[in-house]
């Protein structure tokens, strides 16, 4: 396993920091989350312009045709520099490289270009309250018409949703097909008659999530991507993309910085000495090591062609333990302060720790559950039997 960079990436790696250092904004205090969208649209444009998103997309679709390595060094330096993350995360991450992957021509060339500077925003209609973690078990269904579907049910954790010009949508086109074989993967105008969307308010007081609900929405029939009743295999790609090495790549990179931030919050309150302050950590530097590890052995595999594979559910399991240990240490460093919010007197980073640690919460559940990913890596990766 070759840990260095190469000179080409090196010198990538370079002009990645150089276009950072020159251009980065620090978001200001958003009082509202429509502020927030509006300022991550200008800011992701921002990005788009100089081919800093998607950048492994073709360069014919706005994107810069770069390697898988490429995008993982870019995202380590992204991070690294602590950029806000672009407005359009399902649009750039999921829908994206799903279109290139199954959209016809002319779908390409309508919906993938305006992703890269959020002038069109995307959301992912796949959850329901009834199918819990068995995604295969919706029930939203999409009755044939002249000309496209009629589709009818209800969709709930939708990030964005409010915001959203478009959706990817997992529906049920054949009712008597088995459970992964009757389900289509449509493209749905969120402007559309007969969509009526809820924002759900989150522990952390925001309403980022919404529930959603289709009575009788026309999808024209050119809105379907991959084939009919072949949803399960489209959406497949999509979730593997949601969970994948550029999110790895990511988040360990956020959480070094995270964990930096928290020695140094411990030093200031004169905690480093505190022996269960200081095992945890320890005990937080290791996690972080050991995703660093795993990364430098997949950014070893991209470089030689082989793709990730079934492994993308363990980073999700350890991202997971990951982020909720750490932010739970965080919340114990602020002490007393530990039940105040933004706001209060002395309280350490205005809220951030007590924020991330309700967020945390989120992470065994959104990308799909930790017990989906256990059930993957015991079956795909262990090769353990079934029941």
């Amino acid at each position: 396993m070759n840990l260095s960079y190469s000179t080409e990436e090196a010198a990538f790696a370079q002009e990645t920091r150089a276009w950072l250092v020159e251009h980065l904004e620090t978001p200001p205090a958003f009082t509202s989350l429509d502020d927030e969208v509006a300022w991550g649209r200008r800011w992701q444009a921002k990005l788009a312009a100089d081919r800093w998103v998607g950048i492994h997309w073709p360069t014919e679709y706005g994107g810069r045709g770069a390697s898988p390595v490429q995008v993982a060094i870019y995202n380590m330096e992204y991070a690294r520099a602590r950029a806000p993350q672009p407005v359009n995360r399902v649009g750039v991450n999921n829908v994206g490289p799903t279109l290139l992957a199954f959209g016809t021509d002319d779908q390409k060339r309508r919906w993938v270009p305006p992703i890269l500077d959020a002038s069109e925003i995307w959301c992912q209609l796949f959850s329901e309250p009834g199918a819990g973690s068995d995604l295969a078990a919706l029930s939203t269904r999409a009755t044939p018409v002249d000309g496209g579907w009629l589709l009818n049910g209800q969709k709930v954790w939708t990030s964005y949703a409010q915001w959203s010009r478009w959706g990817i949508c997992l529906a049920r086109t054949d009712p008597d097909a088995p459970q992964h074989r009757g389900i289509s993967y449509l493209v749905v105008d969120m402007e559309a008659d007969g969509i009526e969307t809820r924002p759900l308010v989150q522990l952390t007081g925001e309403a980022e999530f919404n529930e959603v609900f289709f009575d009788d929405v026309f999808v024209p029939e050119d809105h379907l991507i991959g084939g009919l009743h072949q949803g399960w295999s489209v959406a497949s790609t999509t979730l593997s993309h949601e969970r994948g090495t550029i999110f790895a790549f990511k988040e360990q990179v956020v959480h070094e910085v995270f964990l930096d931030e928290l020695y140094a919050l411990a030093h200031e309150r004169g905690l480093l000495d505190d022996v269960a302050t200081s095992d945890g950590l320890a005990q937080s530097f290791v996690e972080t090591r050991v995703l660093r590890l795993h990364n430098t052995r997949t950014l070893s595999r991209l470089a030689k062609g082989i793709e990730p594979g079934p492994e993308t559910s363990w980073i999700k399991l350890a991202w997971t333990d990951m982020t909720q240990s750490l932010s739970t240490r965080a919340v114990d460093l602020c002490g007393e302060a530990a039940p105040l919010w933004r706001g209060a007197h002395e309280l350490p980073a205005d809220g951030k720790w007590q924020r991330q640690w309700l967020w945390s919460k989120a992470a065994s559940i959104a990308g799909g559950t930790s017990e989906i990913q256990k059930n993957i890596v015991a079956e795909r990766i262990l090769g353990l039997p079934r029941g």
